[in-house]
């Protein structure tokens, strides 16, 4: 237990002398340095350096040794693959992104040669090879369903839903690999360093090109037991046509009904069109909404109206402390869409969380995904026992 708490605090606060993780930790000077002494003849922490500057001895500061396992993280979109490669202090050592072609064949084969190509590029940025990385976890739209193995919610990503897919990719990459749905590792992400850090009850809402949320309940994600918890995309509301057929032939993020033919982007462009602002994309839309005095207010109006709306059927049923907005939509809209969402939740015989729009400024799923990989390979690297 000691061992593990010391290298937990390695990696949060970075080198750190042996009086002040003996500080940390609790732990006598003599304890902290056989401690010390201990993980680093197993190889898992080493010097790094002096403490300088300062009166009497310097103290050798003490580090994670960042060579003894690395993690991958592949984010999968309509338009193509992100992938980033890090060591296990969670430095990113590696990046790349590979962009669907219009020319490529959708399928099986086409997908597993895309993710190897996004991964084999990444592990090239870093300099290590695939025998260095102990785990990869691969985000994408969609819920994998914990009986069958199948992705659900997903058949507008070709080749995603075949049953042998998680073993096709482990074996194009060389190392273990974990499908988990994008939004969850969103919010995992804003647990770990974003707009959720001091909350174990939350609800994260992703509006982009299509429409989810994320639910975590004490700390942990709720998943359900198809692994479809959250996928309130598909939700029925007033004002939007019913979402038909099975999860599995659904052909577009929309799937012709829902929650996400209200509040997705392309639901937005078209709100935005309709109060004469034309645009390209979202952000630009609605930039261009909140500089247009009457038509824009209306559109960001009506666009909270409709966030508001989902939000409140989750929240009548969840009864988070807080619902982090998220994803394109959420970003484009900035704190004035925050505080009329808010404005529209006010007054309703409904329990009212907090608001906050995500801190996370890049890559939030990437970022969930290396720290879903992190997790695991801590949890086996740093088993002392």
């Amino acid at each position: 237990m000691n061992d593990r708490a010391a290298l937990d605090l390695l990696v949060a606060h970075g080198p750190l002398t042996r009086t002040r993780l003996g500080e940390l930790t609790g732990l006598s000077k003599p304890t902290a340095s056989q401690l010390l002494g201990r993980l680093e003849a197993a190889g898992l922490v080493r010097a790094t350096g002096n403490v300088t500057g300062r009166p009497g001895p310097s103290a050798l500061l003490y580090e994670v040794n960042p060579g003894i396992a690395h993690v991958a993280a592949l984010a999968v979109d309509e338009e193509g693959i992100s992938a980033a490669v890090a060591d296990i202090t969670g430095a990113v050592l590696g990046e790349h992104r590979t962009r669907a072609r219009a020319t490529d064949e959708p399928g099986r084969a086409r997908t597993v040669e895309q993710v190897a190509e996004a991964f084999t590029a990444a592990l090239g940025a870093a300099g290590i090879t695939a025998r260095d990385v102990h785990r990869t976890v691969v985000a994408t739209h969609g819920a994998l369903d914990p009986r069958t193995g199948r992705l659900r919610y997903a058949a507008h990503l070709p080749g995603w839903s075949s049953l042998v897919l998680p073993d096709d990719l482990a074996e194009a990459t060389g190392t273990p690999v974990t499908i988990e749905n994008d939004v969850n590792l969103a919010a995992l992400a804003e647990r770990h360093e974003g707009a959720a850090r001091d909350c174990r009850n939350f609800v994260l809402l992703w509006a982009d090109e299509g429409v989810g949320a994320a639910v975590v309940l004490g700390g942990t994600l709720l998943r359900g037991a198809h692994g479809g918890a959250g996928e309130i995309g598909y939700m029925p509301l007033p004002g939007a046509p019913l979402a038909r057929g099975g999860p599995e032939t659904f052909a577009g993020p929309d799937a012709g009904g829902g929650f996400q033919m209200l509040a997705g982007s392309p639901a937005v462009l078209r709100l935005a069109r309709a109060h004469g602002i034309d645009a390209a994309t979202v952000s630009e839309a609605l930039a261009l909404a909140a500089a247009t005095p009457g038509a824009g207010e209306a559109v960001l109006a009506e666009l909270a109206a409709r966030l508001a709306t989902g939000l409140a059927a989750v929240v009548a049923v969840v009864d988070p402390e807080l619902v982090v907005l998220s994803g394109e939509v959420c970003r484009a809209g900035g704190e004035r869409l925050r505080d009329l969402v808010e404005t529209e939740l006010t007054g309703l015989a409904l329990p009212r969380p907090r608001l906050r729009l995500s801190a996370l400024k890049e890559a939030p799923v990437l970022t969930g995904a290396l720290q879903v990989a992190l997790a695991d390979v801590r949890d086996t690297a740093f088993d002392t026992a």
